[in-house]
């Protein structure tokens, strides 16, 4: 079992920047990948980041967020984050903390983040 806490949403203006943050807990050792989603308004629930969990970690970003969006994972604290630059309207939804662990997804509760023009 994994949990997962995200911190970090709110309100921004576009250009202006957030750091998400993802407190994790429980079967550590079996995290194979973990990442951020996205829920916009109306849409699916697509990828932005993930990052593997072994070694220095190996990132895929959506096409939609590279050279703004940076995930970074902290071994040490537990956490993994991402941080969020020149933000645009359309990154707003619901941004979920996800693992792949022990052959099965773990979801957190999500956070919202609204960027207004």
């Amino acid at each position: 079992q994994v949990q997962l806490v995200e911190s970090g949403g709110g309100l921004v203006q576009a250009g202006g920047s957030l750091r998400l943050s993802c407190a994790v807990s429980g079967s550590i050792l079996d995290i194979h990948l973990m990442g951020w989603y996205r829920r916009a308004p109306g849409k699916q629930r697509e990828s932005v980041v993930t990052i593997t969990g072994a070694g220095a970690g190996r990132t895929n970003y959506a096409d939609s967020v590279k050279g703004r969006f940076t995930i970074s994972r902290d071994n040490a604290k537990n956490t993994v984050d991402l941080q969020m630059n020149s933000l645009k309207p359309e990154d707003t939804g619901v941004y979920y903390c996800y693992s792949y662990a022990g052959w099965r997804d773990y979801w957190g509760q999500g956070t919202q983040v609204t960027v207004s023009p």
